[in-house]
């Protein structure tokens, strides 16, 4: 069966053939993982020989020169037999480095291989995603100073209220991803090996082969080391496999970080409706097959989805950690198997989207400046009010008029015409003290919006943008 073939008649994953990208997909690739697995038994075994255990300098030479000739057939071969994936690269890789067959796993328990390499996974992953959101915090500090003084509306509950600017609504986006980087940077900084423990954790089998607790101790170290980790970056205490908690808490991480998208794309999809903003829309793009006149906000769909998948996993995880019984139990296998990679891949596909979004956004003024003076003089009534009342009217007259013009304006707009509220007012001897015009100033309205976005900037998305200048300057090419 050809390769075409085989992707037209076998499940493949979306995230592998459309979405994640080609960095992500390697990481978590089978190649990748087991080439891990086979430095990990590199690592032990060059350390049990500087400790005295009978690995001979052949083994590992055959074992340096066949990290990445993996054999997957012949792996598939042995898991029939064996059951046991594990197992079945222990065979593979010994037909790979004959002279190293009789060594390797030496001591070693599944999880000392599977654990250890997860958690390498993990970190590589988690660095790729603190790339990613603090692309997004970039994009979003760049649009948000761009547009900080340019009032829009504001909405709670979705409906008309005081203004804002359109880069203080970015300021709030780029807060969110500024949160959730922080989050996620404190699990990566967070990340250990599991160390060599052995079945039940507690190394009875390194001690056995080694005869002392100092060697025990120097055989940990010295895999750290090789393995370009900290010499005391293991967890203290485990089980047979690090605590599944761990894995909980980074999937929380990921998902508080989709979350942030899920928002960011959500306001941009009603935004789209308003056609104040809109996302970046290619010149031969379809955006709906039967309506030709379409600009469907396609791309933020798409991140809405991914991010929605994200925060699904996040309960998967907490379960595998709950369901530990005392020192190990296998269920946990299967479920990780699948959160953890599915995990990370939709983050960062969501992540592609959303810095293409935001590095190609399409703003509208004169539409955003219609809805703002369609609705200005409604969302502007309490301060009429307190300018009325220091002009000299009575508070509760004041306030009466106001209702009853504000009431006959808004029948108006309901028929479709225009709101008439400030003519209405400014005909009222009620408010003759009033300066309509400056009471009516959209950028009075605004507050500090464009303040709060120069301040945010300043304080949170240029200290990001130094920390992460290197992986900024560098930005792969998107697969959107």
């Amino acid at each position: 069966m050809s390769d075409a073939t085989a992707a037209s008649t076998h499940w493949q994953s979306a995230l592998s053939t459309r979405w994640a990208s080609e960095r992500m997909r390697r990481t978590w690739s089978d190649a990748h993982r087991v080439g891990l697995w086979r430095r990990i038994w590199l690592a032990v075994a060059q350390t049990q020989r500087e400790l005295g255990l009978p690995v001979p300098q052949p083994a590992i030479q055959e074992m340096q020169a066949a990290l990445d000739r993996i054999d997957f057939e012949s792996a598939a071969r042995h898991e029939a037999r064996l059951r046991h994936d594990v197992m079945a690269h222990v065979h593979t890789f010994g037909e790979a480095a004959p002279a190293a067959a009789g060594v390797i796993h030496l001591g070693m328990t599944s999880q000392d291989v599977v654990c250890n390499a997860d958690a390498m996974l993990l970190r590589e992953s988690l660095e790729q995603v603190v790339e990613g959101m603090a692309r997004l915090v970039d994009r979003c500090a760049t649009f948000a100073a761009a547009h900080r003084d340019l009032p829009c509306l504001g909405f709670t509950h979705y409906q008309p209220a005081q203004p804002v600017t359109v880069g203080k609504r970015a300021a709030l986006w780029g807060q969110d991803f500024a949160f959730a980087l922080e989050d996620l940077e404190t699990r990566l900084a967070q990340v250990r090996l599991k160390g060599l423990r052995g079945a039940t954790g507690t190394q009875f089998s390194f001690m056995a082969l080694l005869g002392s607790a100092d060697k025990v101790d120097a055989l940990e170290r010295g895999v750290c080391r090789r393995l370009g980790w900290p010499e005391e970056g293991t967890w203290p205490v485990c089980g047979q496999t690090y605590p599944r908690g761990f894995d909980a808490a980074v999937l929380g991480s990921l998902a508080v970080a989709a979350a942030a998208i899920h928002k960011c794309a959500n306001d941009l999809r009603l935004l789209a409706n308003l056609r104040e903003v809109e996302e970046p829309f290619g010149k031969e793009q379809v955006g709906s097959s039967a309506m030709p006149y379409k600009r469907n906000p396609m791309r933020c769909e798409r991140a809405t989805g991914l991010a929605r998948f994200v925060m699904g996993l996040a309960p998967v995880a907490l379960d595998t950690a709950a369901e530990q019984w005392l020192e190990r139990t296998l269920d946990d296998s299967s479920a990780r198997r699948l959160a953890l990679p599915e995990a990370f891949l939709s983050l960062d596909a969501a992540i592609e989207v959303m810095t293409d979004v935001l590095g190609g956004l399409v703003v509208h003024p004169a539409a955003i400046t219609a809805r703002l003076e369609q609705e200005l003089p409604f969302v502007a009534t309490e301060d009429l009010l307190m300018a009325a009342a220091k002009s000299g009217a009575d508070r509760q007259k004041a306030h009466e008029a106001i209702r009853t013009h504000a009431l006959a304006a808004a029948d108006r707009v309901k028929r479709g015409e225009s709101n008439d509220l400030a003519e209405r007012l400014a005909g009222d001897p009620l408010f003759r003290g009033v300066d309509l015009k400056a009471a009516l100033d959209p950028r009075r309205l605004c507050g500090r919006s464009a303040e709060q976005v120069e301040r945010w900037v300043a304080r949170v998305a240029d200290p990001i943008r130094r920390r992460h200048a290197a992986s900024l300057a560098h930005a792969p090419s998107l697969r959107v």
